[in-house]
């Protein structure tokens, strides 16, 4: 009997394939980095079909690093970078464009011109969330208004869309087109209560319904694999947008438990149960998972778009260190940020601000200031941003955060967890299985086939593996955080257009 599941975690920055094991570990991975593409301005771009290769790279590269074969695998499940848009030919399967990234800005005007007299929330009741450049629907229409012949054949039924799940799907199964309810409710489109596309929605955007992918549960077959050949008859079982398969992983299956990602961007997500919650300060209501024909679970999210962007921004564009891990040691040579507040608004400012005027600002600068303060301010501005989230999410929820279960990338910085710790004033833990999000999206493919048995084992799985608890005082605490919001309020209305 197959024993394994494979993840496929195709992510902002790099395309991963993790095996897991039936008690949730990870046997083996393999990992690729893909080329960002930036043609203009606050635009960011993905070439669809190096993503595709490199997935294929990836897949073959897990099983052999773990001397398995197809027949080992009895699911695959796939966790994506959600709000990215793919448009491609229904035949021939080659895009029209390149995949544009949920970070690009280009929709801004769009967005406003859709929005009208009634302004972001115009769409907000159906589809829990504002209009924005964040989301997929308006770069669809970006795509159509902009690509030669595109609105016609899109009209002729001759285009599909997708999310990165649906282009990989489509790859993997040789041209089925689906989504799962997670994604699907990333894109504006989608009718929150239904858990159907909005026709009228679709229509005011100018997308032609022929073009979106028929919704699927997060949790279920939804086809065999053709290609890569290494998986070949292995069923696809499992579907989940990045942030939401986070959550899976991290066993926040009942309503009131949080999650918080730190990776390219931070993304802390809180179980509401099977009713989804409106905002009222800021956040996104969406679906968490929905498991088979059982009731969709919603949550509440505060997306953050630049975290761990900011320690890759500083090396790349800055050269000040060489490595990511780097940053952890040149911000130990200093106590603290010197006065420095470093706000990363290079695509404005997501939760609980949405300001697409905002533009990336260092304050505070003085004589005094040095590398090392910088590389703190680098760090500690994710975990100002996520006490932002903290606030709204408890003023929305009625219930204040007691504990914050965390994970990704970032989370291997035990500066940072503790500056978390202490700007929050609660406990922060970190679970053996860090990079939950392939193993969300494992346990949604493993549960569909029959691997576990339910929620339950998924909960018998997690383990800790740190906890941070604050240790500074509270008048140090709100001080600090006052300054971050006075630096916060540097950044607004920088873009006039």
């Amino acid at each position: 009997m197959s024993q394994y599941v494979a993840a496929i975690d195709q992510g902002t920055t790099s395309t991963r394939c993790m095996i897991f094991d039936h008690a949730g570990r990870v046997v083996s991975a393999d990992q690729r980095e893909h080329r960002q593409h930036f043609p203009a301005a606050g635009w960011v771009e993905h070439d669809p079909l190096e993503i595709w290769a490199n997935t294929r790279k990836v897949t073959a590269g897990a099983l052999a690093r773990a001397g398995l074969a197809a027949s080992d695998i009895a699911a695959v499940g796939i966790t994506n970078q959600r709000e990215t848009a793919v448009v491609w030919d229904r035949r021939s399967g080659e895009p029209v464009y390149n995949a544009i990234v949920w970070q690009d800005t280009r929709t801004g005007r769009l967005c406003a011109e859709l929005g009208g007299s009634t302004g972001v929330g115009r769409y907000r009741a159906r589809t829990g969330l504002p209009l924005s450049t964040y989301f997929a629907g308006p770069k669809i229409r970006w795509i159509l208004d902009h690509v030669d012949g595109a609105r016609q054949r899109a009209r002729d039924g001759e285009l599909c869309f997708g999310t990165i799940d649906t282009w990989l799907l489509w790859n993997m199964t040789g041209g089925l087109h689906l989504t799962d309810v997670t994604n699907a409710s990333r894109t504006l489109l989608m009718d929150l209560q239904t858990l159907r596309w909005d026709s009228e929605i679709a229509d005011e955007m100018g997308i032609p319904m022929s073009m979106l992918a028929p919704i699927r549960s997060s949790s279920q077959v939804y086809g065999k694999i053709r290609e890569p050949a290494v998986l070949a008859g292995v069923p696809i079982a499992g579907v989940l947008g990045d942030q939401q398969a986070a959550t899976f992983g991290q066993a926040c299956l009942s309503a009131g438990e949080a999650k918080n990602t730190y990776g390219t961007g931070n993304f802390m997500l809180l179980n509401t149960g099977t009713q989804p919650v409106p905002s009222r300060h800021g956040l996104l209501t969406t679906v968490c998972y929905q498991l088979g024909s059982h009731d969709a679970v919603y949550a509440l999210e505060g997306s953050i778009a630049v975290t761990g962007a900011l320690v890759q921004w500083l090396r790349d564009n800055l050269g000040m260190i060489s490595s990511a891990a780097e940053i952890e040691q040149l911000a130990g040579t200093v106590d603290d940020n010197g006065g420095a507040y470093f706000v990363p608004a290079f695509s404005g400012l997501f939760a609980p601000h949405w300001r697409s005027d905002a533009r990336g600002a260092i304050v505070g600068l003085t004589r005094y200031v040095n590398r090392g303060h910088l590389a703190r301010a680098v760090l500690e501005a994710t975990a100002f941003q996520t006490r932002e989230v903290v606030d709204a999410m408890n003023a929305d929820s009625g219930t204040d955060l007691t504990v914050l279960k965390v994970d990704g990338g970032m989370v291997r910085n035990e500066l940072l967890m503790q500056f978390q710790a202490d700007v929050l004033g609660v406990p922060v833990i970190r679970p053996v299985v860090s990079e939950t999000t392939a193993l969300g999206a494992a346990y949604a493919a493993g549960l569909a086939v029959g691997l576990w048995s339910g929620e339950a084992e998924i909960r018998h799985h997690w383990a800790a593996d740190r906890r941070w608890d604050p240790e500074m005082d509270s008048q140090r605490r709100e001080q600090l955080y006052a300054q971050w919001r006075k630096a916060v309020i540097r950044t607004l209305d920088w873009v006039d257009d």
